[in-house]
């Protein structure tokens, strides 16, 4: 179940957090994975902590807003191990501050990453997917990671929503135009919760701020409480999620959105 023995897999923001996670899940279901982020210290020593452990990573320097590093990004994966067959835009950022307080420059910033660089990964990598897909019996994949901030209104960050809003209805559109296209490839979204990573942490202090405190702890709990199942969220449940949607054993699901999100979104 879940495998993804003979593939190779390229994690956008992947060297620590959902994308660490989900590189180490997918090197232990059988794919060689190339880890790209900015952090190339955290990076390097992702894929090598999977290397040590008997699975096969390459850490790339990549800047999700440049087409040039995907390009280099996406050619080493291909030279080194002969394709490409899933794709997993996961870079994202937050800025968890007040509308009104929201500089030009952070607004450009979180554009560029969350919305051009999962345009960027899609468009640089579709002829390395669309070659792989042609020759597998369920093509090649392509999961975003959206937030459930994509499907409901952020209460802390509307203009984090709004990226990942765009991201949602990105991933129905291009499985609908690759399908029509005759091109096997599967796109799908994940939305997570509240997760126990640095973003999560972030989140935190933008919801103090809208409960109108400084205590960070009890914006915790406050979040906590918010999900039905009791607790927040762990790296290894989305990771889980996203290697499901890349497997094979998803080949009947695309444009789909896949909510992690511990019943937050049910109430």
């Amino acid at each position: 179940m879940n495998r993804l023995d003979g593939k190779v897999a390229l994690i956008s923001g992947g060297a620590r957090g959902i994308g660490g996670a989900t590189a180490r899940l997918m090197a232990e279901a059988g794919a060689k994975v190339v880890i790209g982020d900015v952090l190339d210290d955290v990076g390097r020593r992702t894929a090598e902590e999977i290397t040590n452990a008997g699975g096969d990573a390459v850490y790339s320097h990549l800047d999700v807003t440049s087409e040039e590093a995907w390009r280099n990004t996406i050619d080493d994966a291909v030279e080194r191990f002969g394709g490409l067959d899933v794709l997993v835009n996961n870079a994202g950022i937050f800025i968890g501050r007040p509308l009104e307080d929201v500089t030009m420059d952070e607004w450009h910033k979180l554009v560029a990453v969350n919305l051009t660089g999962v345009f960027l990964g899609t468009k640089m990598a579709l002829p390395a997917l669309r070659a792989r897909g042609a020759s597998s019996p369920h093509g090649s994949a392509i999961v975003n990671t959206s937030s459930i901030a994509g499907l409901v209104g952020s209460t802390i960050d509307p203009l984090y929503s709004m990226t990942k809003g765009g991201v949602t209805t990105f991933t129905k559109s291009t499985a609908l135009v690759f399908g029509r296209q005759g091109y096997k490839i599967r796109v799908n979204s994940i939305h997570p919760g509240v997760i126990e990573t640095d973003m999560g942490d972030q989140t935190f202090v933008g919801r103090a701020a809208f409960l109108g405190t400084n205590d960070t702890e009890k914006a915790r709990e406050f979040s906590i409480a918010a999900h039905p199942i009791g607790r927040h969220g762990e790296a290894d449940d989305i990771a889980k999620g996203i290697l499901f949607l890349a497997s094979d054993d998803a080949a009947f699901m695309t444009g789909s959105s896949l909510v992690v999100d511990g019943g937050m979104t049910a109430q």
